[in-house]
């Protein structure tokens, strides 16, 4: 299909998009979303954007780059213990796009949105000379004065993690086709691939951490350097044992085919798990409430005094990852 003959801006939201939009998105019909939080209840927002060759790659499926274009902002909701409420999309696309492309993509968001149980509200479609970016404004609720804040770990809280850690750095380096690869099975490989294109928020620990948890946030630009953001605003530090960092099975493969992606796997980012202090007569009750939503979680260390970078412990060894984030500038 030549540009000309593609669907005019209009066309192209109410075929791709109005079919997957929620109840205050109003049929993508009006300029702008209506949405009205729940009696008692803070709204929680947060945004994020991606951009091709940065965040995904061209030749990530449509579904997969919309899935983590949502995921991601859920993630950042379940942090601060908010249930997701909706989403706005903003997506610039090139002039190389097709409808299959779209068909695909849209297909992809709708079914995101319905395991996340954020519906679509709105956004914008604009054309682009420069790289496929999506950016979506994420909007959850959490009971007033509720949200959990990353700035208010406590010395002596132990420190938490959902799922496992590495995954998705691994699977990025997959795509380079490392030495170590070979000692992977295909099913190995497949889950390392798949855990970085398809984030797995946490959304359904919201409440839990709203209970339990005095501070968090998710883990997106690499452990090391997320801990070490929440220590510093939290005016502490943290002491970790590397060794009970939880692992994939493939992840442990490749870390024993070569030792060194331990530490792309503790700083590598994309993990999209929740990151969260506990106080230790919280762990218990917490632990049995993540265990019934099925999220797996894990004692990694524990809230130390003073300024300095967190430890991380390993074989008697004691190591601070000064570059351990991701940063875009």
């Amino acid at each position: 299909m030549s540009s000309t003959e593609r669907p005019g801006e209009d066309s192209l939201i109410a075929r791709f998009f109005a079919p997957i939009a929620g109840t205050g998105g109003l049929g993508l019909t009006d300029d702008a979303a209506c949405l009205t939080p729940k009696p008692g209840h803070d709204l929680v927002l947060t945004a994020d954007a991606l951009v091709e060759r940065v965040h995904f790659l061209p030749e990530d499926a449509p579904g997969s780059i919309a899935r983590k274009a949502l995921g991601v902002n859920v993630s950042d909701l379940a942090a601060k213990g908010a249930d997701p409420a909706g989403f706005l999309l903003s997506l610039a696309l090139p002039g190389t796009w097709t409808e299959e492309w779209l068909t695909a993509f849209a297909a992809g968001l709708g079914e995101a949105s319905r395991d996340f149980a954020c519906p679509l509200l709105g956004g914008d479609t604009v054309k682009t000379t420069g790289p496929l970016t999506l950016s979506v404004t994420a909007v959850g609720e959490v009971p007033a004065g509720r949200m959990v804040r990353r700035t208010s770990a406590r010395v002596g809280d132990l420190i938490c993690v959902t799922g496992t850690i590495g995954d998705a750095a691994l699977g990025l380096k997959l795509r380079s086709d490392p030495a170590w690869a070979g000692s992977l099975s295909p099913d190995e490989k497949a889950h390392l691939a798949d855990r970085y294109l398809h984030p797995r928020p946490r959304h359904r620990l919201a409440a839990a951490l709203r209970d339990h948890a005095s501070a968090a946030m998710d883990v997106s630009d690499g452990l090391a350097g997320d801990l070490a953001k929440m220590m510093r605003v939290s005016g502490a530090s943290a002491l970790i044992e590397a060794d009970r960092v939880p692992l994939s099975g493939a992840a442990a493969r490749a870390i024993q085919a070569s030792p060194d992606l331990l530490d792309l796997a503790l700083t590598g980012g994309d993990d999209y798990e929740i990151l969260c202090t506990v106080s230790e007569m919280n762990l218990d009750t917490f632990r049995k409430e993540a265990d019934r939503v099925g999220i797996a979680l894990s004692v990694i260390g524990r809230v130390v005094p003073g300024r300095d970078l967190p430890v991380f412990r390993m074989n008697g060894l004691e190591r601070r990852y000064d570059v351990g984030s991701y940063q875009h500038f």
